[in-house]
């Protein structure tokens, strides 16, 4: 990744870039906040690390550089008093406590790494799947994601995004072949269609996938419960199949918006009960 620090301690830049150099990554300083959104426009950056001290309020220079780029730019604070929430609330992905944890950065740069994915691939329209049955298309549900970021950036509104896949798709095309992967899927996509809540939104996100957009939960616990409701009704079900030879793996995976950060991951093998 290109990761630009935003910072004018030279102890934490010189520990940041360090371990982000010799983890192989294109590293850029710069010590004015002012000019942060300048040094964005034409940097091709991915990540942006930045302390916002003095400032009381780190949202305007926030503001400013997601709009000086057309692409989405992963931000996380570098602080020693801000929490989660207050960065969040701010306009950011994240935050790193300073002094620097080393194991923190990693988690922060694979966060990040997840949350770009995720953005890329469910907008790219090079491949869109139709709505159907209750489903739907990619690029109505890639919209709705959008949103759910925008919103998030801007109202630090919790959302999740909850991903079940046929994950062993691959396999059971090579080995049965292309009609018993496809029935696989369809299996899958019927019984989401049943087992989500009315007011659950589903879609397609690629040819083995399915996305829910958890929304503004109720309490924190939610969407870890509603995940864990998936993953225990799919242990049980035994009519998730692919017609042929090949069983069935299902995994069932929370990913937090917007720190990027994966809360659950489980495979199931509904066929094998």
């Amino acid at each position: 990744m290109k990761i630009l620090i935003v910072d004018r301690d030279e102890a934490s830049i010189q520990i940041a870039k360090s371990k982000l150099e010799a983890a192989g990554h294109e590293v850029v300083v710069e010590p004015s906040k002012n000019a942060a959104s300048d040094r964005v426009q034409t940097g091709g950056f991915d990540l942006v690390l930045m302390d916002p001290s003095p400032l009381e309020n780190a949202r305007p220079v926030i503001s400013g550089i997601r709009r000086a780029v057309g692409n989405y730019l992963y931000i996380a604070l570098m602080s020693e008093t801000l929490s989660k929430a207050q960065a969040l609330e701010a306009g950011a992905n994240g935050v790193l406590s300073k002094p620097l944890d080393p194991a923190a950065l990693e988690q922060t740069l694979a966060n990040a790494r997840r949350l770009l994915k995720l953005v890329s691939r469910i907008g790219d329209d090079s491949e869109d799947f139709p709505s159907a049955g209750g489903v739907i298309a990619k690029s109505a549900f890639n919209q709705l994601f959008i949103s759910a970021m925008d919103r998030a950036g801007r109202y630090a509104e919790k959302t999740s995004l909850l991903f079940i896949s046929v994950s062993n798709y691959q396999d059971i095309l090579e080995m049965d072949g292309g009609y018993a992967a496809e029935y696989a899927v369809a299996k899958l996509s019927q019984y989401l269609v049943l087992l989500r809540r009315q007011s659950d939104i589903i879609g397609q996100t690629a040819r083995n996938e399915y996305a829910l957009l958890l929304q503004r939960p109720g309490y924190e616990a939610e969407p870890m419960e509603a995940a864990s409701r998936f993953a225990e009704a799919l242990e049980k079900h035994d009519d998730i199949t692919s017609g042929g030879a090949s069983p069935v793996e299902v995994t069932v995976s929370l990913i937090e918006i917007p720190s990027g950060e994966s809360l659950f991951s489980h495979i199931a093998a509904p066929a094998d009960r």
